[in-house]
């Protein structure tokens, strides 16, 4: 993907303008950000209605100019442009309530004006008035948390691996500023010369914008960049289909969105949005309801959820909106990738569509714009269609976005061995990534499979439950393969797990309680327990333990790592409670001190983490853990490590003993009478 050269010398004097007015209001009005943002979008629809006109209103004169500064007589400025922007709210009556008023002075607004009349957007030749909005906006249009936003490099990266070409239509429901939409149009620009942009806009972009701030805001970028309308809709876009398509008709003619859209790039809500709870909503999807496990299935209930998050529905809607054979991008939460509760989820997209590829975003991708959350690339085509290389499945990551992972979102630039940053035709080079994966998967659709430092390819059949790049990775499935081919066992094979929680916690007793943080994990041992009564355990208290167990961990950040808790039971905690963040091991068929070897070496601990799931207390569920593969040596190596194991617990065991026996006496008075 070749960098673009997005902000040179051409902008200084169309984004001087948009800075210039911005910080005059800033200054002078005491509105907040959001209320400056709000009434510079107002006025720039007024200057845009104004040059559809014949008769031109949007000027302010000298004279006026002259007496607004001197305080005398303003009224014709300011009938003038009041009564355009009456006019303005008529001809965008789907972006602005009739209640709506510019809110500036009468000084802001004759400055503004001012600033404004020299520009013409309608006759505009290039695209550096759209791409000065474009800058202005990505520095001011944040929200205070910059919710509106996905950040520049992740839109064009979903564009170039789309490719959306101009005779399709493309949709975003979740469109915000319109950035998926822009940056489309942006490639359809560069790679199709003679296309009537205009016409391309005004007939194959559209979006779904439940705020109306921020779809004027979408509407008013295109206006600026091509002088053409888009056809955004300020609505929810998971209201019942057939009422969404009957608010499309009434503002674009569009009879009905179900399996119009050919693309669909979108960053839907979520993290903190919280659950759509309306059952009248939730009935209408599939996903609104209780899926049910049967086997290695899910069947949908007829039981509709309490709650859903955002999302969830959104892919459901998404799919919706497709042809069969669309393209779908959507950015999601790495938990709907690899989370066993989500399997049915991850289910349902099998089923309705082919997964072309999986790209994993680093954490500090959305940081600038106000989240931590771990997010993924998904991409996808809808079933019943032409298919996109349905027998490979595209996987890679991003290290390097080419900013910081800070609020400020600073730029990264390649340096060379020197420290020195490089520079080509007198532009900084970024150092970003996305370039290179673009390049992996352009040459993955010429060979259908690649290998390279980032990416890499699996086939279709080797996709199971799980979409997530680190469970795939070659790293793994080369550790898979070679554990396999060495006849490794599964962990259900050569031990018994328990299930049942403890019978001693229905009773009214005082136990001990063992938690994660009790285990010495370099010798194994539990080195702590907690002195409670049954009725003060925490919800979390599970397990009876006996003498002989092995205990290992299944929960929090340190499972798969060095610091993995794995204890053997001494008779010192027989019939102690453990919590469930722990798994318990009995009955073993193999020699419990190898397992008790083997749970500490990179083979089972890599294992542990490819499974993990989770990003904020990383799990292991018990279908994966009971089949992490265990490698049996021969017998007698076994024996030789087991023996090893075991009499270095002999040892410290009479160790501890040996310090028990030893008494010392201290005479305290003598030793205080001495002192005195």
């Amino acid at each position: 993907m070749k960098q673009p050269s997005l902000f040179g010398n051409t902008l200084d004097s169309p984004l001087k303008q948009f800075e210039d007015i911005h910080n005059y209001l800033y200054a002078n009005d005491g509105l907040s950000e959001q209320q400056v943002l709000e009434e510079i979008v107002k006025i720039l629809f007024i200057k845009f209605y104004d040059e559809q006109r014949e008769r031109k209103s949007f000027y302010i004169s000298d004279s006026e100019s002259l007496k607004i500064n001197s305080g005398k007589d303003q009224s014709s400025f300011l009938n003038r442009i009041n009564q355009l922007f009456e006019e303005t709210k008529q001809k965008y009556d789907t972006y602005f309530d009739s209640k709506d008023r510019l809110k500036l002075s009468i000084q802001s607004l004759a400055f503004v004006v001012k600033k404004l009349q020299v520009i013409n957007f309608k006759n505009s030749k290039n695209d550096a008035n759209g791409l000065a909005f474009q800058k202005f906006l990505g520095r001011h249009a944040k929200g205070g948390r910059g919710q509106f936003f996905t950040p520049d490099p992740i839109i064009d990266f979903c564009v170039e691996i789309i490719q959306p070409k101009p005779d399709e239509k493309i949709i975003d429901p979740a469109c915000g500023t319109g950035g998926f939409l822009f940056s489309s149009l942006r490639y359809i620009r560069k790679n199709y010369k003679d296309i009537d942009i205009q016409n391309y806009v005004q007939n194959n972009i559209f979006g779904i914008e439940i705020n109306t701030r921020i779809s004027q805001i979408a509407k008013i970028k295109f206006l600026i960049e091509c002088n053409a309308d888009p056809n955004i809709l300020c609505s929810n876009a998971l209201i019942d289909i057939k009422e969404l398509s009957l608010k499309y008709k009434q503002q674009a003619n569009l009879t009905n969105l179900e399996g119009y859209f050919d693309v669909l790039l979108t960053n839907p809500p979520f993290g903190t949005q919280g659950k759509i709870t309306n059952y009248e909503l939730l009935s209408k999807y599939e996903l609104g309801h209780k899926w049910n496990k049967h086997g290695k299935d899910y069947i949908r209930s007829n039981n509709v959820l309490k709650g859903q998050v955002p999302e969830i529905l959104f892919i459901e809607r998404c799919l919706q909106l497709l042809r069969p054979g669309g393209r779908l991008g959507i950015v999601l939460p790495n938990g709907h990738f690899e989370n066993s509760s989500l399997e049915y989820l991850r289910r349902y997209i099998k089923d309705k569509a082919n997964i072309l590829g999986v790209v994993l975003l680093p954490q500090e991708t959305f940081i600038p714009y106000g989240t931590g959350v771990k997010v993924s690339l998904l991409f996808l085509q809808k079933k019943n269609g032409e298919v996109i290389n349905r027998k490979q499945v595209f996987f890679s990551k991003i290290i390097k976005t080419g900013y910081a992972g800070n609020k400020n979102g600073s730029p990264i630039y390649r340096k060379d061995k020197y420290g020195l940053v490089i520079v080509e035709n007198g532009q900084k080079i970024i150092d970003e990534d996305f370039s290179e994966v673009v390049h992996d998967y352009n040459q993955f659709l010429k060979t259908f499979s690649i290998k390279s430092e980032k990416s890499f390819s699996i086939s279709s059949a080797q996709l199971n439950s799980r979409f997530d790049y680190n469970y795939y990775s070659p790293e793994n499935r080369k550790l898979i393969a070679n554990l396999m081919k060495l006849k490794a066992v599964r962990l259900c094979e050569v031990a018994e797990i328990e299930k049942n929680k403890s019978n001693r916690l229905k009773q009214n007793e005082i136990v001990e309680y063992v938690e994660l943080s009790d285990i010495y994990t370099k010798s194994f041992e539990i080195i702590n327990s907690t002195t409670l009564p049954t009725n003060d355990l925490p919800s979390r208290a599970s397990y009876e333990l006996k003498t002989g167990d092995i205990i290992t961990a299944v929960a929090g950040n340190s499972i798969g790592t060095r610091k993995h808790a794995t204890a053997y039971v001494t008779e010192e905690f027989n019939r102690a409670i453990c919590t469930n963040g722990f798994r318990v091991l009995r009955n073993f068929k193999i020699n419990p001190f190898y397992l008790l070897y083997y749970f500490q070496s990179d083979l089972f601990l890599k294992q542990v983490f490819m499974y993990r799931t989770g990003a904020a207390i990383p799990a292991l569920s018990d279908d994966d853990f009971s089949n992490i593969l265990i490698y049996l040596p021969s017998q007698n190596e076994i024996e030789k490590i087991s023996s090893i194991v075991e009499k270095g617990f002999q040892l410290r065991e009479m160790a501890k003993n040996e310090v028990e026996k030893i008494k010392v006496e201290i005479n305290i008075e003598h030793i205080t009478n001495r002192c005195t």
